[in-house]
């Protein structure tokens, strides 16, 4: 009786992450709810938001200008 002691905190790590798998993936078959209008308009409005906020790729001539006569090309 003893040995079964000492090898129950050894199992229960295993044991109890056997379980939350067990439990999240149960969770997954539920269907979400079809958004509502205004949900719509809001996440419409934040996509153009992001559209906005992203930088316009520059050519490479333009990030990387070709040096003026008698520069050095050397930092």
């Amino acid at each position: 009786m003893e040995q079964l002691l000492l090898f129950l905190p050894a199992l229960a790590c295993p044991v109890g992450m056997g379980l939350m798998m067990w439990l999240m993936m149960r969770g997954r078959g539920r269907s979400e709810q079809p958004a509502t209008p205004d949900q719509e308009q809001e996440l419409a409005r934040l996509r153009a938001q992001i559209e906005a906020l992203r930088p316009v790729p520059a050519d490479f001539d333009e990030r990387h200008p070709a040096p003026r006569p008698g520069e050095s090309t050397t930092a």
